[in-house]
C-alpha cells in the first residue's frame, strides 16, 4: 500500500540548495508557460483521480530515509521510500490500456542501477529536501520521457528531475534547517548508495494523501520472455 504522495513531486530545475533571484522577464515567461499547460490539461483534470508510477526502496537507504523522514516532520503520514519515474497525473484512457502501455515499455527497457547522490532542496520552489540521483539519472529521465505517452501523456508543471523525496517541510525556514540536520546524517551514512531499478509499481490516488498499489511493472519482462 503506497500509503502517501507528498508533492515534492512538483519538481524545478531551478532553486535545489542555492536561492538565485528570479528577474520579473522570467517570472512573466513562467507564467505564460504555466498558463499555457493550464490549458492544455483543463481536460483531462475533470478526471478526480490521479496515477503515478514509482521504484520503492526496500534497502538499507529507503529504511534510512523513512527513518530520517519520520525525525524531520513527525506529523507526515508514513511514506514508503521511493523513486517516482512518472509524477501524479490523470489518464488519458482507462486504467487496463494505461497498463498496457506501461508494460509496453518498460517490459523493452532493460533494468539499471542508479546512484544516490547528495542531499538538496528545492527551497525557494518547494520547501522540499531530497537526495538527488548521480548515476544514471538520464536513464531516468529517459524512460520517464518514452512512457509519457498515450494514455499516461500529460504536460507537467515543472521538469522532470530524478531524485529520492525525504521530506516536505511546511515552510523555507524549517525546511533550511531539515536540510542541514539531512546533510549531517547523509554524510554519516555507511551503506550502499546503489539503487537496482527492476521492479516498479503503477499506483493510483484513492483519496488525499492515500495512493494504493494497482500493478507491479517489471523492466525488461519482454526481454526475459524471448
Amino acid at each position: 500500500m503506497f500509503r502517501a504522495f507528498l508533492r515534492s513531486e512538483e519538481q524545478n530545475a531551478i532553486g535545489l540548495r542555492h536561492t538565485p533571484t528570479v528577474q520579473a522577464t522570467q517570472k512573466s515567461s513562467t507564467n505564460a508557460k504555466s498558463s499555457a499547460r493550464a490549458r492544455y490539461n483543463f481536460g483531462f483534470l475533470m478526471q478526480t483521480q490521479r496515477y503515478a508510477l514509482v521504484a520503492y526502496l526496500k534497502s538499507p537507504a529507503g529504511e534510512f530515509v523513512e527513518k530520517l523522514r519520520r525525525e524531520l516532520h513527525p506529523e507526515l503520514p508514513h511514506l514508503a521510500a521511493h523513486l517516482t519515474i512518472l509524477p501524479p497525473r490523470p489518464l488519458r484512457g482507462s486504467e487496463s490500456a494505461a497498463l498496457q502501455v506501461l508494460e509496453r515499455i518498460c517490459g523493452e527497457e532493460e533494468p539499471f542501477e542508479v546512484t544516490l547522490g547528495c542531499v538538496e532542496t528545492f527551497v525557494p520552489v518547494t520547501p522540499t529536501i531530497f537526495i538527488r540521483i548521480d548515476s544514471a539519472a538520464s536513464h531516468m529521465s529517459e524512460l520517464h520521457h518514452k512512457l509519457n505517452t498515450a494514455e499516461l501523456q500529460f504536460q507537467e508543471e515543472w521538469p522532470y528531475i530524478p531524485h529520492l523525496t525525504i521530506a516536505k517541510m511546511g515552510a523555507e525556514a524549517p525546511a533550511l534547517a531539515a536540510y542541514e540536520v539531512a546533510r549531517r546524517r547523509w554524510e554519516e551514512y555507511a551503506g550502499s548508495r546503489r539503487i537496482f531499478l527492476e521492479n516498479l509499481t503503477f499506483v493510483r490516488e484513492d483519496s488525499p494523501n492515500c495512493w494504493i498499489d494497482l500493478a507491479p511493472i517489471q523492466l525488461g519482462r519482454r526481454l526475459v520472455s524471448r
